[in-house]
């Protein structure tokens, strides 16, 4: 029998430094958006990231996958895992707090369990999910305001943006489940993020004709941050828990990263945000944890 997936003490704490790398990576794309575009920030973030995982992959001496249809899989996956949710969120910070970025990116987990609900047959929609889907969607309502839709302008665009990213996080999940299984994870990633950075860079030089590099130290530790730490050394992490605790308590480290956010936003921008993000976070995250099934009682489960 294999051994069961748990929370170590030891997956905790990454658990709780992945949360930290996650929730700085708002204020450091934020950053860098004041000296480079949209479409430049995520080509250095995922370009670079690719770079460095190859890296690792060499180190280890792992054979590199061949065939076009390995590649057809990354390519798709980098699409949905990171040029149109990297690229929407990046440019719905243009408009709304870092904060209230990453409250609505915790919907992802909400978005994830009723997109594998329609498409794959073995992650049924139960009863304790749906009560957790159903929460969720109150929180996102709270967040973005019921009116969002009335008076449709920039900020109402911004927040409709990240969550179209979150919607696309959650058919990526689908996807890797379906023709990424057995993968190494390193390689995995490090496939995904070259594939995303092929499309991105090429979308920027036609679009740009160029890809801009940040100004300023402050724009350049911003964007490395979000490249080397956030993405290549997250993408790392991330698996390394996936692998000991399971995707159930992997998810919790959505509940993390918002937290994070919303303090370094106070501190270095000034941000505050309005009570209903609070409530909306709060739901969000009785949500998380309801999906999470360790809140309710044994005869609920």
């Amino acid at each position: 029998m294999s051994p069961q997936a748990t929370l170590t003490p030891r997956a905790t704490a990454e658990l709780l430094l992945l949360g930290l790398l996650w929730g700085g990576t708002f204020l450091s794309v934020r950053l860098a958006l004041d000296e480079v575009s949209v479409m430049a920030a995520v080509t250095h973030r995922v370009g670079w990231a690719a770079l460095l995982l190859w890296g690792v992959v060499l180190w280890r001496g792992m054979p590199l996958p061949r065939g076009w249809r390995i590649w057809g899989v990354f390519a798709v996956m980098g699409l949905l895992n990171n040029v149109l949710p990297f690229s929407l969120m990046t440019w719905g910070q243009l408009y709304i707090e870092t904060g209230l970025t990453s409250i609505l990116n915790a919907s992802t987990a909400i978005f994830g369990v009723l997109v594998a609900a329609l498409c794959l047959a073995d992650e049924r929609l139960t009863g304790r999910k749906a009560l957790g889907v159903l929460l969720g969607f109150a929180g996102v309502i709270a967040v973005i305001g019921p009116k969002v839709l009335q008076n449709f302008d920039p900020r109402s665009a911004a927040q409709l943006a990240v969550l179209g990213g979150t919607l696309s996080y959650a058919f990526a999940g689908v996807w890797a489940r379906r023709f990424m299984q057995g993968l190494p994870p390193v390689m995995a990633a490090a496939g995904m993020l070259t594939c995303s950075a092929l499309m991105i860079g090429a979308a920027t030089l036609l679009r740009e004709g160029e890809i801009a590099l940040p100004a300023t130290l402050t724009g350049a530790a911003a964007t490395g941050y979000f490249a080397v730490c956030a993405t290549a050394l997250a993408y790392l992490l991330y698996y390394r828990i996936l692998a000991v605790a399971g995707s159930g308590n992997t998810m919790l480290v959505t509940l993390v990263i918002p937290p994070v956010a919303i303090v370094l936003g106070a501190l270095v921008l000034n941000e505050a945000l309005a009570p209903t993000a609070y409530l909306g976070f709060a739901l969000l995250a009785a949500g998380l944890l309801v999906l999470d099934g360790r809140v309710l009682p044994r005869r609920f489960r």
